[in-house]
C-alpha cells in the first residue's frame, strides 16, 4: 500500500494554515528534500530509515521525530517486509517559540524523541483535525502541544507561568466566544486584544475554565442546542443554529456531553411530554 493523504487546516479565524499528513507505505523512498516548516511526525506502524544531519533515524511506533526547517532528509522503509506508516504535521518555526521564554527558534539536539504521553496528544490531535479540521480546535490544540514539545526536548526554557489577573482573562475570553458561537474569533486576536501571547492565553483558559478553548465551546453549544431541541427543532436545523460545521459535529460532542445523540434525547424529551 503506498498512500499519502494530507489535511489542511487553519489556525482560527482566517488564520494561518497547517497541513497535516497521514502516510502508508510499504517501498515508497523519498527523494532528498527539505522543508520551510518543521516536520513533526509520530510513527503508527512498522519502521522508516531517515538519511539525516549526516546520519540515519531509525523510527519504531511511538517514536517521534522532529525534523528541523531547511535540513535536507530522505525517508524510506526501515524493513524490506513491514513498510513503514506515520502521521505528521508541519508547523512554521515561530508556532514553536510561543511556549519559550526569549521566542528564539527552538533547537533539538536529538531528532528522535521517546515521549509516550506527547506522542498520544500528537496522534490524538492529529487524528481529530484530519477528520474535522476546525479552526477553534486546531489553534486550542496544536499551539500548546507544540510548546510542551520545545520545552520538554529543545534547548528552549518554558515561559513564565504566572499571569496576574488570569480568572478575568478567562471570563472576558468565555464571554466572546459565547457571543460570538457561530464564528468565534482567533485566540491570537482574542490574545492581542488581551495584551498576551497566545500560549499565556492558553493557559489561562485551560487552568481557570479546565478544558481549552474550543472544548468549552462546544460544550455551551451543546447546552444551546439543547434548548432548541427541547422547543421541538429538529437536529439538522440545530447544528447551523449553534455553530457546528454539521449535523454529524453536533452529534458527537452531543454524545460525549449528554450520553446519547440528539435525536434520541429530542424523541425522550417529545414522549415524555405526550
Amino acid at each position: 500500500m503506498e498512500q499519502a493523504l494530507w489535511t489542511r487546516a487553519r489556525l482560527g479565524r482566517c488564520g494561518p494554515p497547517l497541513d497535516l499528513l497521514t502516510a502508508r507505505f510499504d517501498k515508497h523512498v523519498y527523494a532528498p528534500h527539505a522543508h520551510e516548516e518543521f516536520t513533526i511526525g509520530v510513527c503508527v506502524g512498522g519502521s522508516e530509515v531517515i538519511a539525516y544531519r549526516g546520519g540515519h533515524i531509525r523510527t519504531g511506533p511511538g517514536s517521534i521525530v522532529v525534523l528541523a526547517p531547511g535540513e535536507m532528509h530522505t525517508g524510506g522503509p526501515g524493513t524490506s517486509t513491514d513498510g513503514y506508516a506515520y502521521r505528521a504535521l508541519y508547523a512554521m518555526p515561530t508556532l514553536l517559540t510561543e511556549g519559550t521564554a526569549d521566542f528564539t527558534l527552538p533547537h533539538f539536539r536529538e531528532p528522535l524523541l521517546d515521549d509516550p504521553e506527547l506522542a498520544a496528544s500528537l496522534l490524538s490531535a492529529h487524528s481529530r483535525l484530519s477528520a474535522c479540521p476546525d479552526p477553534l480546535e486546531t489553534e486550542s490544540r496544536l499551539p500548546w502541544l507544540l510548546a510542551a514539545l520545545s520545552c520538554r526536548h529543545s534547548t528552549s526554557r518554558a515561559a513564565n507561568s504566572v499571569i496576574p489577573g488570569a480568572d478575568g482573562i478567562a471570563r472576558a475570553v468565555r464571554d466572546r466566544l459565547a457571543d460570538e458561537l457561530l464564528d468565534p474569533p482567533s485566540l491570537a486576536d482574542l490574545a492581542t486584544d488581551l495584551g498576551l501571547s497566545r500560549y499565556q492565553l492558553l493557559r489561562v483558559f485551560r487552568t481557570t475554565m479546565g478544558v481549552p478553548p474550543y472544548a468549552w465551546l462546544a460544550q455551551y453549544r451543546v447546552g444551546r442546542a439543547r434548548s432548541l431541541l427541547d422547543s421541538g427543532h429538529r437536529p439538522a436545523e440545530v447544528a447551523g443554529l449553534v455553530g457546528f460545521a454539521d449535523q454529524a459535529h453536533l452529534t458527537r460532542w452531543f454524545r460525549r456531553v449528554m450520553g446519547v445523540t440528539p435525536a434520541a434525547y429530542r424523541n425522550s424529551v417529545q414522549d415524555s411530554h405526550r
